[in-house]
């Protein structure tokens, strides 16, 4: 009775309804949270899907990426544009002669040289380089490249950045400017032809992208920068102003294209400066600008036709004694030591000892810049000289004609003939000097067949007087010689502490 009591008690009855509202919260919070988990896990599941993991970096580090990438699909850019009009030359050169070997002895003693062992035994060299299709006239395209590349091929293979294979002819070829055209046929429509960009527009610092085949290595790209502008010296006596530039360019890149950021060709890879024949970062390239007026000439006439003004040139510039007495030191231009007679300087009234400083308003720096500028006038045009004459400035018309290799080495018109510095050079040995001479100017050079050597003068001789008056510094020289009121020319000089008379040099 006690059991059936409890069991219908107040205390009892509330015990149980509790015990089951906690039964019935767990349940259903089992239930139902993992339905709610299940759903959320569903939704999100695509989500983490879609990311992609990377690495947390700070706001500054991430615009930095940002940059980084934008360069990244630049130079990508560049490599997509460029690459399809780059191209390798497999050259094989003229045939040459070889220095015939020792003979067979005895066979050859007693029977003689055998047919194929006559003097010299010819061979052919392979050679390997870059070109860059420039133009398209038809089913005809045109590759440039470096003279020393393709200039004497006699056999030449055109291989296209995506393997295809053609016969190239050489078109034309250069070797004061190293550069060569060659070409290939092809009805195929998807030849891309590089666009020419100008090379007076780049600075230290742009970036430069150098694309070739290195080592024979096809679709070669390399990128840094514009390391210095207006470098001389090149090899051969080229007369280029070079873009030196520490993109790595090696053997194989010869005729390849530089390029700057937006795919332009500024440049033709020609040389570098190297100790081991591989790359130290010191690359040069001609600008394109040197080239551009010339690719039609090589086309047409298979040559450059240059402007020639008729001097020889002297970087006096060098001596600075010299030049402080003919009042050009430290001064920009192109000194000339000689005058072709009948040239169109002589016409024009330029004279030797004449400094030019500008050719129809653009100032002149170098030797090398004068050719450049004179070579690309075209011949029977006028050109407006500017030069320094005993210390005063002056300015003439010149009609430029075309250079013909025969008239610029015939050494007999070449007036005066020889090259001097001043007594008081620095590059001169004081105790090699004639005793108690104080006055006059030291020969250092006599051209053969020119004027001077006919007269009889020497290098090493001192010249103290010319037609009688005394000499004395380098002004006076060249003020001397050009004496418009003389017809003859004489010169006293010291030679071995003896003086003498040369013989005399009628003027024309």
């Amino acid at each position: 009775m006690k059991f059936e009591k409890m069991l219908y008690s107040k205390k009892f009855f509330i015990a149980n309804l509790i015990a089951l509202g906690v039964i019935i919260g767990f349940v259903f919070a089992f239930v139902g949270g993992r339905g709610l988990m299940l759903n959320q896990n569903r939704s999100a599941l695509p989500v983490v899907q879609a990311e992609t993991p990377s690495v947390q970096v700070s706001p500054e580090v991430g615009a930095a990426l940002s940059q980084a990438e934008a360069v990244q699909t630049a130079f990508r850019y560049v490599a997509r544009t460029v690459l399809p009009s780059i191209v390798e030359l497999d050259v094989v050169e003229k045939p040459e002669t070889s220095p015939k070997t020792a003979p067979s002895i005895p066979f050859e003693f007693f029977f003689g040289p055998q047919d194929d062992q006559q003097g010299q035994t010819p061979y052919q060299q392979e050679g390997l380089g870059s070109g860059v299709i420039f133009k398209r006239d038809g089913n005809t395209v045109y590759v440039l490249t470096n003279n020393h590349v393709a200039g004497n091929a006699d056999k030449i293979t055109v291989v296209l950045n995506d393997g295809r294979e053609f016969s190239g002819t050489l078109v034309g070829a250069d070797d004061r400017k190293d550069i060569a055209v060659v070409k290939f046929e092809t009805s195929d429509k998807d030849i891309t032809v590089a666009k020419l960009g100008d090379s007076s527009k780049i600075e230290v610092g742009d970036w430069a992208i150098a694309l070739g085949s290195p080592f024979g290595l096809v679709s070669s790209v390399t990128a840094g920068i514009i390391s210095a502008l207006g470098r001389n010296g090149g090899p051969d006596g080229n007369i280029n102003d070079f873009i030196q530039t520490d993109a790595a360019i090696n053997k194989g890149n010869s005729g390849g294209a530089l390029v700057n950021i937006r795919g332009e060709v500024i440049g033709i890879n020609t040389w570098i400066a190297s100790p081991t024949g591989g790359s130290v970062g010191l690359g040069f390239a001609i600008p394109i600008n040197n080239i551009k007026n010339s690719l039609d000439d090589l086309i047409t006439k298979k040559q450059i036709q240059y402007g020639w003004l008729g001097i020889s040139m002297l970087n006096i510039g060098q001596d600075k004694a010299t030049a402080r007495e003919l009042g050009i030191d430290g001064k920009k231009g192109a000194f000339v030591a000689q005058i072709f007679y009948g040239g169109p300087a002589e016409k024009g009234g330029i004279l030797p000892g004449d400094f030019i400083t500008a050719v129809n308003g653009q100032s002149i720096k170098s030797q090398d810049e004068l050719v450049r500028i004179i070579g690309d006038i075209r011949p029977g045009a006028t050109a407006t000289i500017e030069f320094i004459r005993n210390g005063s400035v002056g300015s003439t018309k010149v009609k430029i004609d075309l250079r013909d290799k025969n008239i610029a080495s015939n050494n007999k018109d070449l007036y005066p003939g020889l090259s001097i510095l001043s007594l008081a050079s620095d590059n001169l040995q004081k105790d090699k000097l004639p005793k108690n001479v104080k006055e006059g100017v030291f020969v250092t050079d006599v051209i053969a067949k020119s004027p001077a050597s006919t007269m009889g003068v020497k290098p090493g001789d001192v010249i103290v007087k010319v037609n009688d008056k005394a000499v004395k510094d380098s002004a006076a020289f060249y003020r001397l010689i050009n004496d418009p009121k003389e017809k003859k020319l004489v010169f006293t000089i010291v030679r071995d502490d003896q003086t003498v008379d040369t013989l005399a040099f009628n003027k024309k």
